[in-house]
């Protein structure tokens, strides 16, 4: 089946894209630099009540899609830890939940200035699509390096606008699995959520879309699974945007 017809775009006002694992592969990135801070973590730190090793099962349960000093928390809570909270301008080397987040911003940003980011080919054949369309579009992610990825990736000129970690805080919005930041990205696409339709990979983003009653939301399957999505509130689940393109 041609897989432009199994989404009725025209019956959308708008589609917001969250960026890593969606639009681009970042969120590969973001994996490895987790796993490298909280790997180093756990076996620096004694009396962490439990120090098994850090898996790919804990990102996508506690940090995957989440701001990024939420992802701290809730992984450290998982294991029984309790740091002081610090502030953001702590630094990398501060034993803190927004130190080690500052740690792993580092890391991250390392990989993204060697490495560069090309975007998914499907993703970029959907915008497209909906650029022919006249679609507004719009970014949200949790990530307070989204428009550096954006750049990187050339796709910096596509989006309406750009509801970032950095804008999120700014505003006050409460970040996924929460819809407040979809809803803002809404908002500035002059729509409303019945009539928007949100692209997610991360659970916490699912979970939001859907608790935000949009009209649409799509899950894209880049290691989460299919079944865990759809629990989430998925009503569509592509392992890839070309096929919706």
């Amino acid at each position: 089946m041609d897989g432009s017809r199994r989404v009725a775009w025209t019956d959308f006002d708008a589609v917001l894209f969250d960026l890593d694992g969606v639009l681009t592969p970042t969120a590969e990135v973001h994996m490895r630099a987790w796993a490298e801070m909280f790997s180093a973590f756990l076996a620096d730190h004694d009396a962490v009540p439990d120090a098994s090793p850090y898996t790919d099962e804990d990102y996508f349960a506690h940090v995957d899609g989440k701001p990024r000093y939420d992802g701290v928390r809730d992984f450290l809570t998982s294991r029984g830890v309790e740091l002081p909270e610090g502030h953001p301008d702590d630094p990398p080397s501060a034993i803190t939940v927004c130190g080690l987040g500052n740690r792993k911003n580092d890391a991250f940003n390392a990989v993204l200035d060697r490495d560069g980011v090309t975007p998914f080919p499907g993703s970029v054949a959907l915008l497209d699509v909906l650029r022919d369309m006249g679609m507004p579009l719009a970014v949200v992610s949790s990530s307070a390096n989204a428009p550096a990825v954006l750049e990187a990736a050339g796709l910096a000129d596509r989006f309406v606008t750009v509801v970032d970690g950095r804008v999120a805080t700014s505003l006050g919005l409460a970040g996924k699995p929460a819809p407040d930041t979809f809803v803002h990205a809404a908002r500035a696409c002059d729509t409303t959520p019945p009539r928007s339709v949100v692209v997610e990979d991360a659970v916490s983003g699912v979970r939001a879309g859907a608790d935000g009653d949009f009209g649409l939301v799509i899950g894209v399957d880049r290691g989460a699974g299919e079944a865990t999505l759809v629990d989430a509130g998925a009503h569509l689940v592509v392992t890839d945007l070309g096929e919706l393109a």
